[in-house]
């Protein structure tokens, strides 16, 4: 639902924070809706019944990338998607060395204050009035000294030391949007601004191709193996394309070299090595190749293979007990030689999905294993793989 300004300030009035205060004890599913809706009518206006009723929903939904500090903030359903990764708002604000900064597109607040509590001095502007005021909000909730105020960031922008640019990259339908310019404002947005250092949050899968002329360089964050997001960095001196993982309390980075590694095409080896999606992204799949002893299996194929498991937390890796030629009937008496009931498919280069493959093998038996469907020097193969285990 679309919220408005007028619910608001019944939320953060003391009768709508009572109200959400007992909504976080209820059963918020969505079969308990009439319910809870039929309930709160008979005490408030259906408008505020129904406002209280999405924000509970939002801060139960938004305990994964805020702790408990969601049970005081206020979200839109769109901000709260866009809103990145707890570990990745820390990781950027502690890049950030500066004394101001000017937040263009900053939306609920979310990494706005990230910002304001490493020490920097926030100044966050957005074109949605609804969005400032929960801004605000959520700054006073939090304790932060943060400034908020409704503006077009297409107008320019106030002094300060940085700018962190954050585009809405869905349109109102909440379908993503791939093109940088089509952005909401565009990214040529910032060409208009003078400011020292500029730091743009972009979509992950965006094409290298369309920033390549704004300089620059590129980061790809990956948590826990789980590929976030991009971030451009315009300043002096910063070129380039990097992966950074941020793992086990720790932050790795990975910086692309001046020369690509060269690396050999063989058949599988005894071990199947997948990079960390960071890597995949940064181009940088050949480098981490050449540094484990490994060599691809294909070109355009995001796995290499090895002799010994790589022990880093760039990589994750399937000890090869098997490989073939994709052909269904000899795999699936391969398989059924040997017991396998049951599979875990992956697949990179393969136009067979693992929902038509588990359907037709139509297995039987105890033991499992893993099937990687990918190519090797341009042809479909099958590896038979132990499972994956995080022991070395």
């Amino acid at each position: 639902m679309t919220l408005s300004l007028d619910d608001l300030a019944f939320l953060t009035a003391p009768a709508g924070a009572r109200l959400l205060h007992d909504l976080a004890g209820e059963n918020l599913d969505e079969s308990n809706t009439l319910r809870l809706l039929t309930t709160l009518r008979k005490t408030h206006p259906a408008a505020h019944a129904r406002a209280a009723l999405e924000i509970a929903r939002l801060r139960r939904d938004a305990v994964d990338k805020f702790g408990d500090d969601a049970r005081r903030l206020l979200f839109t359903r769109a901000a709260l998607e866009q809103a990145s990764d707890p570990l990745v708002r820390r990781y950027r604000a502690g890049q950030v060395a500066a004394r101001s900064l000017v937040d263009a597109g900053c939306g609920i607040g979310a990494d706005a204050l990230a910002f304001a509590a490493a020490g920097t001095s926030v100044h966050g502007l957005d074109i949605d009035p609804l969005r400032v005021a929960m801004a605000r909000h959520n700054a006073a909730a939090l304790g932060l000294d943060a400034h908020f105020e409704t503006a077009d960031v297409r107008q320019g922008l106030p002094d300060a030391e940085v700018v962190f640019f954050d585009p809405a990259r869905r349109d109102e339908q909440g379908r993503r949007i791939h093109d940088v310019e089509h952005y909401q404002p565009p990214l040529s947005t910032l060409r208009g601004w003078k400011h020292r250092r500029i730091i743009v949050k972009l979509s992950p899968g965006l094409n290298l191709a369309q920033v390549a002329a704004y300089g620059g360089a590129v980061e790809f964050i990956s948590v826990e193996g789980d590929l976030k997001e991009a971030v451009l960095w315009l300043g002096a001196g910063l070129t380039g394309t990097r992966a950074t993982l941020l793992a086990n309390g720790q932050v790795y980075h990975w910086q692309q070299p001046p020369l690509h590694a060269e690396v050999p095409l063989c058949p599988p080896r005894a071990w199947l090595v997948e990079p960390d999606p960071a890597l995949i992204r940064a181009g940088l799949v050949q480098d981490a190749a050449a540094l484990f002893g490994g060599a691809l299996l294909d070109t355009s194929i995001a796995y290499f293979t090895t002799e010994t498991r790589p022990d880093s937390p760039w990589t994750r890796a399937w000890r090869v007990l098997d490989w073939m030629p994709f052909n269904l009937k000899k795999l699936r008496a391969y398989l059924q030689a040997r017991q396998i009931g049951r599979i875990t498919v992956k697949k990179r280069g393969s136009a067979v999905t693992p929902e038509e493959l588990l359907s037709k093998l139509k297995l039987k038996g105890t033991g499992s294993c893993t099937l990687v469907l990918t190519r090797c020097r341009g042809q479909p193969v099958v590896l038979i793989c132990e499972d994956y285990s995080v022991e070395i």
